[in-house]
């Protein structure tokens, strides 16, 4: 952001033609202001690039040397935040935004010279005009003769463009010095010169009335201009009957004090809005910086705070300019907590990348491991090793996504390998077991699985279907288990799905496969607390508890060795 350039006042005197030294304050005209110090380093080029293709372009160098001015501080700036080689994009922008600026200043060179020219050549032309109304005024010929040259020396004198400044008051005053003479010398016709003094008294009042009107405008600086060409016109007429001098001149004072002052208050409103503007602008830095200052860990936070600084940005832009002391101030201040906030969230994403990559490697790991034990045949030991594997796999963060799909199949491929080499080799007393161990590393793999595809969702259901059957006492608590897992991997799962059929007809359980169900269930309970005391560890106050767990693993092992016993020693019927 750039200051706000705003027109300080100035008293310049406006001298009326026919009556000398009454003065008007009148205001200098009001520079466009343009926040150039926002725009990057392409727009300010772009900006460059229309004003040299304007109609208008050779008028506008205040606004060119503002770019210009803006376009080397973005780019110092820049140049000290980056350490650029020779061919850099800075230089080029540099050399390109060079090469446009070279050339217009080149031809508002030769533009200003040729404007200094046209005066040079103007303030000869109107001292060439004196020197024939100062002929004509020696002359003291009859009226008749010399009035119609007097109107044509008029007219040649209002057709002739602006002199150098430095020439303007004194060629001015000399030429206004012989119009009176001309009038106060010459022993012109009364008629005539009553009839020249009601012309220029005719077109003064309508000078009046537009500035009258003027002052009735609500666009005071568009008032304000229009007041100066009215004053650049008055001084081109003569004077008017002495009767009417000083009330015309009045009367166009009068208005032109009304347009002053309502421009005079234009701008002290506008600093007292500058003022409520900067202290609008002060909060909102407030607030930038406390949210810059926030502890943020995750990347919801991170996204949720962005577009609260987004929207704050929004409301910056909203508010005009701050005073012209303050107004970079304020700019580089926001600006400042903007960009610190926003290297902070750089800072955790490339943070957030290295703990992704970091997961990368601890999931590898893991897969190395599946497929390092997927060919065991230590069905019950490898089964629990698995099992571990996917509780590490679930408890691991994101990945790389590009990464995820590819090493989430790679890790099911070696889970699927195993636990079908299983099934192929269970042993009819252990069915039961092995199917309910098979169903819970499904239902693992399932939470484990990153991603919501309808293939993968038939492929989870095709495997369940054909793992046989688990103990009877676990057969609801696993189906439950099964269908959580899949309804929140995938939401469409169970939609307009049928009940299947209760099983019916069963023959009644012989004594030795009711002992296999105790087995089992026993085998079941112990898995249970040996997996409970691996939470209670990670809990404090927790020995008195894992003392307890340890208890009832050793007297259902003692159990289970009796109910081993009573299984061999039970015939099959």
């Amino acid at each position: 952001m750039s200051e706000e350039i705003i027109p300080e006042a100035a008293e310049e005197k406006v001298v009326a033609p026919d009556v000398a030294e009454k003065t008007v304050t009148v205001e200098p005209e009001e520079e466009p202001t343009v926040n150039y110090g926002e725009k990057s380093l392409a727009e300010l080029t772009q900006l460059f690039q229309e004003l040299v293709s304007s109609v208008d372009r050779l008028k506008k160098s205040k606004i060119a040397e503002a770019i210009r001015s803006a376009f080397y501080k973005n780019l110092a700036k820049q140049r000290a935040e980056t350490a650029a080689e020779d061919e850099d994009p800075l230089t080029v922008l540099e050399n390109g935004f060079k090469e446009i600026y070279a050339a217009y200043k080149s031809e508002r060179a030769e533009y200003n010279k040729k404007l200094e020219q046209e005066r040079e050549e103007n303030l000869e032309k109107k001292k060439a005009v004196i020197e024939d109304l100062k002929a004509l005024v020696e002359k003291q010929e009859d009226v008749n003769a010399t009035f119609p040259e007097f109107r044509e020396i008029q007219n040649r004198w209002r057709e002739i463009g602006p002199v150098p400044a430095t020439n303007f008051r004194d060629v001015n005053d000399t030429y206004q010095f012989y119009v009176e003479k001309f009038y106060d010398m010459v022993k012109i016709n009364h008629d005539l010169r009553d009839l020249d003094f009601k012309k220029n008294l005719e077109a003064k009042e309508e000078f009046c009335q537009a500035a009258e009107k003027l002052a009735e405008n609500e666009n005071v600086v568009e008032a304000f201009k229009e007041l100066q060409k009215l004053h650049e016109q008055w001084k081109e007429f003569g004077p008017v009957a002495k009767e009417f001098r000083d009330s015309i001149w009045e009367r166009f004072k009068a208005a032109t004090a009304v347009i002053n002052k309502k421009y005079q208050a234009h701008f002290e409103e506008m600093k007292e809005q500058q003022v409520q503007n900067l202290e609008a602008k002060t909060k909102l830095c407030e607030e930038v910086e406390a949210i810059a200052e926030k502890e943020v860990a995750s990347s919801n936070e991170w996204n949720s705070l962005s577009k609260e600084i987004e929207a704050i940005q929004v409301r910056w832009k909203a508010i005009g300019f701050a005073t012209k002391k303050e107004n970079q101030k304020i700019y580089d201040r926001f600006r400042a907590a903007c960009d610190k906030f926003f290297e902070r969230k750089r800072v955790f994403y490339s943070e957030f990348k290295d703990s992704m990559n970091d997961n990368l490697e601890k999931k590898m790991s893991i897969i190395e491991q599946a497929e390092a034990l997927k060919d065991s045949k230590e069905w019950k030991k490898a089964t629990d090793q698995f099992i571990a594997l996917q509780k590490q796999w679930k408890e691991i963060g994101a990945v790389p996504r590009k990464k995820s799909e590819q090493i989430w199949k790679r890790f099911r491929a070696a889970c699927d390998a195993f636990f079908d080499e299983k099934q192929k080799n269970a042993k009819p007393e252990n069915d039961f077991y092995s199917n309910l161990k098979a169903k819970k590393a499904l239902i693992e793999e399932i939470k484990a699985y990153e991603g919501n595809d309808a293939e993968a969702m038939k492929n989870f259901s095709a495997k369940w279907q054909e793992i046989g059957f688990v103990p009877f006492k676990e057969k609801d608590n696993i189906s439950a288990a099964y269908k959580e897992a899949m309804q929140a991997k995938f939401p469409e799962f169970g939609q307009h799905r049928g009940r299947r059929p209760e099983r019916q007809g069963r023959r009644p359980l012989s004594e030795r496969e009711k002992l296999i169900q105790q087995y089992n269930k026993l085998q079941q309970d112990i898995d249970t607390y040996e997996n409970n005391i691996g939470f209670f560890s990670a809990s404090k106050n927790s020995a008195a508890m894992i003392k307890q767990m340890e208890d009832r693993i050793a007297s259902a092992k003692e159990d289970l060795k009796a109910l081993e016993n009573k299984i061999r020693n039970t015939p099959e019927d």
